[in-house]
């Protein structure tokens, strides 16, 4: 039986595919170690979205192929997606290709490539790759579920089209049923991704829910959101998904601000499991900008936004993405973009430097940004991000939240002992995103019983912020409560972190 460890590198969307690779090969008769020094074919399933996280994908494969020179190495993913046709020359480090569309070739690939045929595949970018995942790569308790992939908006900077081509949408029954799946093996919160969840079910051969296509907000000649009449998919879908009984968290990620369905705003209202969390990525404060980008509202739409979805949940939680050094961004231009992210008082918000990507509409526009001017105006923003997290985290200290358990350190957990016989666990609370965002650090007595039956990895208890840090909150335990997930042997929860003691990026 081959043996196989995947590398896995990228997004979320990207650790869906390499679920469903691993998914794949075990049904196929392949069995998956991790350790790399175990494996007969080490698969690195790449990123290609920016300059920085190609590297590190190729970095990956070099060192796959140093250190592990007996095994047999497969770049797949993202970069292979992309550049499969050159590496075939270029990488002779790989000994084969395959790309992110139909994942249920990954089988017939990787017997090839175990036999020594030297391979580039390419599968068809139709439908969205999905299926029985008996392996998440996740802490235990929470899962990513695809409803979208590719992506129609064709931001000017953006390679994503490029790489998992055009819009199109899993249907709603499909979905729907998934997630009962995952309810029912012992998952508690499901986070539903795509390129942008808003505009799912507006891709040109979209039927999710057998009434055709949906339509997307248009844009007024003022830069405003002009709302649908129909009801957005989204909507609809969110509506099934809370006709489902139980206790759980659905988590919206990865929402177009030029896209945003306001009718959502009411499906959450009605119902708590829905979290009020928000991941917008806005990318600049310049109106200028945001329109030589091919997106098409305006600062103070962005803005307005931001206040509607304060405005339906005061404690909302916003999350947002900017992008410095595009070109033509001026002082002015980034100063803009600090003023947007002061005006929103995002929860969190990352900042990345310009990527010049072959092949997108912004790769020969003029008025380049040097790396360092960019990383400059992107380190304002991480700081000023700072302040603003910092003091809303501080309004959060004093009130209890559900948090769900991660992990464990203390004498109870991994980390050793604790002083004066101390306990603490990683957690996060409903407005804390899994990877990106800051946790709860949960702490108890070693001796509290109570305490010790109920903080356990995928489990969900009550606990107390009593004061706030950088990004992060201090709690206490709170021991009148707990919800209890199922220990399910159906998946398999290979946290991120395990796989990364074991050379995983």
């Amino acid at each position: 039986m081959t043996k196989f460890f995947i590398d896995q590198h990228g997004c979320a969307k990207n650790q869906v595919d390499g679920e469903l690779l691993i998914s794949h090969l075990v049904e196929g008769k392949f069995q998956q170690v991790f350790n790399p020094a175990d494996a007969d074919l080490i698969i690195i399933n790449s990123c290609g979205f920016i300059e920085s996280a190609k590297k590190e994908s190729l970095d990956a494969v070099y060192a796959a192929r140093k250190n592990y020179p007996n095994a047999k190495i497969i770049l797949a993913g993202c970069l292979a997606e992309r550049y499969a046709e050159a590496f075939e020359e270029a990488l002779p480090e790989a000994d084969g290709f395959f790309g992110n569309g139909d994942l249920s070739k990954i089988t017939d690939a990787a017997k090839k490539i175990m036999k020594g045929k030297r391979i580039a595949v390419k599968p068809a970018q139709t439908g969205v790759s999905c299926g029985s995942r008996n392996t998440l790569l996740s802490f235990k308790g929470s899962a990513y579920v695809k409803i979208t992939e590719g992506c129609s908006n064709h931001c000017s900077f953006c390679a994503i089209p490029l790489i998992r081509g055009e819009l199109r949408s899993r249907a709603a029954a499909d979905i729907i049923a998934e997630i009962k799946t995952l309810l029912e093996k012992g998952v508690f919160e499901i986070n539903l991704i795509g390129q942008d969840l808003a505009a799912y079910g507006t891709g040109a051969g979209d039927d999710v829910f057998g009434t055709g296509r949906f339509a997307l907000p248009e844009i007024a000649a003022d830069r405003t959101i002009v709302p649908t009449k129909k009801k957005s998919a989204l909507f609809l879908l969110l509506k099934e998904i809370s006709s489902l009984k139980g206790k759980f968290w659905i988590r919206l990620l990865y929402i177009h601000p030029d896209h945003f369905n306001r009718d959502i705003l009411d499906v959450l209202k009605k119902d708590e499991r829905i979290l009020p969390y928000f991941d917008i990525p806005f990318q600049s404060g310049s109106d200028s900008i945001i329109k030589a980008m091919n997106r098409k509202c305006s600062a103070a739409e962005y803005i307005r936004l931001a206040s509607d979805i304060r405005s339906a949940f005061p404690q909302a939680a916003l999350r947002t993405t900017f992008l410095t050094g595009f070109p033509g961004e001026t002082e002015k231009d980034a100063a803009d973009s600090v003023a947007l992210l002061k005006g929103i008082q995002s929860d969190w918000s990352g900042s990345f430097c310009y990527s010049r990507e072959e092949d997108t509409a912004s790769y020969n526009l003029k008025g380049r940004v040097s790396k360092k001017e960019a990383s400059s105006r992107a380190a304002l923003l991480v700081e000023t991000q700072k302040q603003i997290t910092q003091s809303r985290l501080q309004s959060r200290v004093g009130k209890t939240y559900d948090v769900l358990i991660e992990e464990l350190v203390g004498e109870q957990g991994t980390g050793g002992n604790a002083p004066d016989g101390e306990c603490y666990a990683i957690a996060r609370a409903w407005f804390q995103a899994p990877e990106v965002d800051g946790a709860c650090v949960v702490r108890y007595d070693s001796d509290d019983k109570k305490a010790i039956d109920a903080i356990k990895p995928g489990c969900v208890v009550k606990a107390k912020a009593v004061a706030a840090s950088d990004v992060d909150l201090d709690c206490i335990f709170i021991s009148d409560s707990g919800v209890k997930i199922s220990d399910s042997e159906k998946i398999k929860f290979i946290p991120n972190l395990l796989q990364e003691d074991n050379g995983q990026a």
